[in-house]
């Protein structure tokens, strides 16, 4: 067997993931519990990442700045609601200098409080709204059960953080950026999310509204890749944010925040990856060509000076191209840059240098194709774009042949899971109706696992009765087991 070999996704897709990810190269396990290192290829998708987004936050208004991470803990007293929902997963720091500190700082789980206390500092007056700030940094949860990229004790984000005078503009700003993360998601990362608002059980703590982006990864499970919340006035009571309006009366700001994390990167290995590794769209991809020389050594020379050539020329085109010029096998290369995937390889052998062309072969679908050197680089950039539109198209059609419409009731949906745990197939989801009853909703996680992953803003069908009691429904639902 192959030391690349991967155990199959359909066999363990959970093992498949972790393989994957190690033998891509993208990270290793720290020493530290629930903390992993994020190597020069994984860190890289994290900054093409980042800066494809902060492009886009950018040029909706918004600045960067930079927060302390040690919060004290009255602070996070203050908003009780938020405090709860994340005392159980926050690190604390109680000593420094060999002293017991006088109050405890925690390690940011987030940084709605920390910001607010700035934000009743720095707003006064209606002139100094609003505020669209962004903050990349680093946060701290402690988490009982890990997975790299998707859960860690301290993982790497983004965090938006916006004040405002109305509610109306508030709102908007929390659409706005949801609207961005979809479109980021679709375009760069070539997935399609389903936008919609969470449910009260599942909306962030202190939040008014929770809005969440959901995506389908391969083993059929939703991960929530990105949200957007709707913070009414409860930060800004708590921290006293208030700003004399244009009537010269005092009131309390509107807040929002939104935030996506390098959970994304997980993602992007979940929902293009098989069983020779991992898939990376184009647009992503640290590296997108990976060129190849082949043939005997009495012929190199001659191949290579061709091969130097070819390289430039893709690099001046501005296409992230790499050479593999290793004491390795050609197979042995074919092999290593499948599984790391990069979205093209470029073969070149002494037969190709008399013919003036080369052999490209696409990760995507392994088409493998002869084309002439002259205009390479165009046609090169024409592969990649074709290459980003397929990836794309091939996720709606996962997506869309495992969403399931039309299981009503409870009933049907345990059966519908037993039956594919029993053919070994994808339950994938479920649009289910719901009534609105925390109960309702509760049943159907206890009783199947699945959970409601969002109310999607367009859903494909309106369900009319209620999955778990029958009633009439509210909402049409998504629903899943998740990350």
């Amino acid at each position: 067997m192959s030391e690349n070999k991967l155990t199959s996704q359909a066999t363990d897709f959970s093992a498949w993931y972790i393989e994957a990810i190690q033998k891509a190269d993208l990270m290793d396990y720290a020493p530290v519990r629930g903390c992993i290192i994020f190597k020069p290829e994984g860190y890289e998708l994290w900054e093409r990442i980042q800066a494809g987004l902060d492009q886009r936050f950018k040029a909706t208004g918004h600045r960067n700045a930079y927060f302390p991470m040690l919060i004290p803990e009255s602070f996070l007293q203050k908003e009780k609601e938020h405090v709860e929902g994340f005392n159980p997963e926050m690190p604390w720091v109680t000593e420094a200098g060999g002293e017991k500190l006088e109050e405890r700082l925690a390690l940011r789980p987030t940084s709605e409080t920390m910001i607010g206390h700035m934000y009743s500092r720095w707003i006064q007056s209606y002139r100094d709204l609003p505020v669209l700030l962004n903050q990349w940094a680093n946060v701290f949860r402690w988490e009982k059960r890990t997975l790299p990229f998707l859960r860690t004790s301290e993982f790497l984000w983004q965090e938006g953080h916006t004040a405002h005078a109305d509610e109306v503009e508030a709102r908007e700003e929390t659409m706005r950026m949801l609207e961005t993360y979809a479109e980021f998601a679709a375009n760069e990362m070539a997935i399609p999310m389903w936008t919609g608002q969470k449910t009260p059980s599942e909306r962030f703590a202190g939040a008014v509204d929770t809005y969440s982006i959901e995506g389908m990864m391969k083993d059929g499970k939703a991960l929530q890749a990105g949200t957007s919340h709707f913070l009414g006035q409860n930060f800004a009571k708590a921290f006293d944010i208030e700003f004399l309006d244009r009537d010269n009366v005092r009131k309390h700001v509107y807040t929002t925040s939104w935030g996506v994390s390098t959970r994304l990167i997980g993602a992007l290995v979940m929902v293009h990856g098989d069983d020779k590794g991992i898939a990376l769209p184009p647009k992503l991809a640290p590296t997108q060509v990976i060129m190849i020389p082949i043939g005997p050594p009495k012929l190199r020379a001659k191949v290579m000076e061709k091969f130097s050539l070819v390289h430039q020329e893709l690099k001046a085109a501005n296409i992230r191209v790499r050479t593999d010029e290793r004491e390795e096998t050609p197979g042995w290369k074919f092999n290593e840059w499948e599984m790391r995937g990069v979205p093209l390889r470029l073969e070149l052998g002494p037969r190709d240098v008399d013919s003036n062309q080369c052999v490209l072969v696409r990760r995507d679908t392994g088409e493998k194709m002869s084309v002439s050197l002259q205009g390479l680089s165009d046609t090169v950039q024409d592969l990649l774009t074709a290459i980003q539109a397929s990836m794309y198209e091939r996720a709606c059609e996962f997506r869309s042949l495992h969403s399931h419409l039309h299981i009503d009731t409870l009933e049907q949906l345990k059966a519908h899971i037993a039956e594919a745990e029993a053919s070994n197939r994808l339950a994938g989801w479920v649009l289910g109706g719901w009534c609105g009853d925390d109960d309702c909703e509760g049943r159907v996680r206890e009783e199947t696992k699945f959970t409601s992953r969002n109310i999607p803003f367009a859903p494909p069908l309106h369900k009319e009765k209620c999955l778990a009691c029958g009633e009439n429904a509210t909402h049409s639902v998504w629903m899943a087991r998740a990350y």
